[in-house]
This record gives C-alpha cells, structure tokens and sequence, in this order.
C-alpha cells in the first residue's frame, strides 16, 4: 500500500511508523488511521521486526488528534471510533512492543494514542493532553477508562474532563511517560529502548504483551453507547459544531445553551 498520510520504514529489528502531516501537528483524518491499522497489520505477520517506533514528523507534534476540519464534516459521528478501534485492534493483533517517541504536542487522540502504546519515550518540550469536552468530541468506552489503569481515577478524570496541558517531567510523574530526555538525545534514548526489547525473548514479549492486554478484554467488549443514552441528539443539537467552530475561530466555546 502506498501511504498517503503516514511514513513507514523498517530496519534492525525496528518499525518506525511515522504520522507525515506536520502542517496540521500531525493530525490525523480517515486516511491516516486506515494507513495506520495496515502498517500494523504488516508488522504483525514480519518476522524481521520486533519493535515498533511511532511518532511524528518534525519538532512540535506526535500527533493533535483528529483533524478539526475532517471532524467537523461529522466524521466524529460516522467513522471516527471505529477507525480508532480498527487501529487498536491492529496494534495488538501485532503482538509486537510499541514505543510512542513524543516528539512534542500529544494532544486529544494523539495522547490516548501514546498512553496506549506500550512504552512511551519523551522530549523535554512535549506536552500530554485530552481535548475532547473542549472542542465538543465524546470519546467514550475504554479508550477513555482505559487511562484509569495508567494513571489512576482521580488524575484520568483530571486530565479528561477539564482538558489541561501536562508537561513532559508531569508525564513521567504520573505514569504517562517512562523517559525524559532533551530533544538531541530522543533518538539515542528510544534507540537504546529498542535494543534492550530486541535482546529478549520475542516468544515471551508476545506473550508478556497478550497477558496485559487480557486485563482490558471486558473493557473493550463492554459497547454500552454512552452518547446514544445520555444525548441521543447530540450531532443534531449543534453542541458539537459550537466546540469545532470555536476551535477554528480561536475562541472560547459557549455551551451554556446545552446544559
């Protein structure tokens, strides 16, 4: 598959999956999560690779999340959790240890995406958070209580419903991030993480991999629709376009109409 949106290569032992849309901070859109889910399905069935980079491209972002502009042509409504799943699915369906290399902004998708990976390497300068009830997006299920299990139920409300910015040594006080390092040395320190996991057993990372993993089937499995029984009508309300437009107008949000 020719990938549009994400850059793929591989070599000593390693995958290195780059998000390649640096003009919106690595945002991703339908396309990207499709090529996403295909690149991990190639790693899986790869004898050569045993560990899996995933990062994004320049300076300033791993990834924004879902792009504001496909999200606001009601992708939110149509595509976007399953799109999500199908990626989540792929990456442990891969069986193969995944180091999110933060390279800045982990923002709304992009920073569940990081705490769902199994390791997560960090520059500096990178900051960790969730944008949903600002911008109007209700992720819902496991990818949301999922982040309980990492950091614990006060900080994961925290850090859900009030959409704060955490700086990278934050993250690695909390649990978000398992190194530090200046931006000079990222590649050395996810390169050294990447050595040691490729010195081991990969029968036993495999199996140490689907053993974690097994802890969070009942979550995953548990499609109670959150939105459908507390806002049935939530995309027709306009509550979600208020929080997409005042996104791209660069201002607050007014959602005192739809309490």
């Amino acid at each position: 598959m020719d990938y549009q949106d994400i850059i793929f290569s591989k070599g000593d032992g390693v995958a290195r999956i780059t998000f390649n849309r640096p003009q919106v901070y690595n945002a991703f859109r339908g396309t990207t999560l499709r090529e996403l889910a295909d690149a991990y399905r190639h790693v899986k069935d790869d004898r050569d690779v045993g560990v899996v980079v995933l990062t994004g491209a320049g300076e300033k972002a791993f990834c924004a999340g879902g792009d504001v502009n496909w999200e606001a042509e009601g992708s939110l409504e149509d595509e976007a959790m399953r799109l999500m799943e199908e990626v989540y699915q792929a990456m442990r369906a891969s069986y193969k240890p995944t180091i999110a290399r933060v390279n800045g902004y982990a923002i709304g998708g992009g920073h569940h995406l990081a705490y769902f990976c199994d390791f997560t390497v960090a520059a500096e300068h990178a900051i960790f958070g969730q944008n949903g009830p600002r911008v109007g997006s209700p992720a819902n299920g496991y990818v949301v209580s999922y982040l309980a299990r990492v950091v614990g139920h006060k900080r994961a409300r925290e850090i859900w419903m009030l959409c704060r910015r955490y700086s990278a040594q934050q993250a690695l006080e909390w649990g978000l991030a398992n190194a530090v390092v200046p931006l000079e040395r990222l590649d050395e320190e996810v390169q050294r993480w990447c050595d040691e996991l490729l010195a081991m057993s990969p029968t036993c990372i495999k199996v140490l991999k689907s053993t974690f993993d097994d802890e969070f089937v009942r979550l995953r499995e548990h499609r109670r629709n959150y939105l459908a029984e507390i806002n049935p009508d939530f995309f027709a309300s306009g509550e979600q376009m208020e929080g997409a437009r005042a996104f791209q107008e660069k201002r607050k949000p007014d959602f005192s109409r739809f309490r």
